[in-house]
């Protein structure tokens, strides 16, 4: 349950930051605005580093991360900054964040259908391909006019 409650969460402030950082780029620019996000976040996060996990895991363990390319989150999260900005600049944020959450449920399962990046792989699942063919269906509602 503490899991559903959490990504619940997740999703509205994803939502709300999207509107946030879109207003910031409409005063500024995206790439500004995008720095700004990275460099609040890393400040916020450190700051919360220093609070509670600082004799959990030293700075120097990230020298130990096996595979390095997993280390590329912070720049994959530069373009989701900047493709969530254009994305509700363009579409606002209802359609933007229903077509993105439809994109991570596409990305994420073919993630675990193939066991990339280190993910269990999983079988195919019938309900699981009936379900984002739902929510694309639910997109094209989404998007009729009266």
């Amino acid at each position: 349950m503490w899991g559903f409650l959490i990504a619940l969460l997740s999703g509205a402030l994803m939502s709300i930051q999207g509107v946030f950082n879109t207003g910031v780029t409409r005063q500024t620019s995206t790439w500004l605005a995008s720095a700004w996000v990275a460099f609040s976040g890393f400040i916020m996060a450190f700051i919360l580093w220093l609070i509670f996990e600082r004799n959990q895991a030293g700075i120097m363990s990230l020298t130990k991360i096996d595979d390095k390319y997993m280390l590329l989150g912070g720049t994959i999260g530069a373009f989701i900054t900047w493709t969530v900005i254009k994305s509700m600049a363009s579409l606002g944020p209802a359609k933007a964040v229903l077509l993105i959450v439809i994109s991570q449920l596409l990305v994420a399962y073919l993630i675990e259908l193939f066991g990339w990046f280190g993910v269990e792989k999983n079988q195919f699942q019938i309900t699981k391909l009936i379900g984002i063919i739902v929510a694309i269906a639910g997109f094209i509602v989404f998007q009729w006019e009266k």
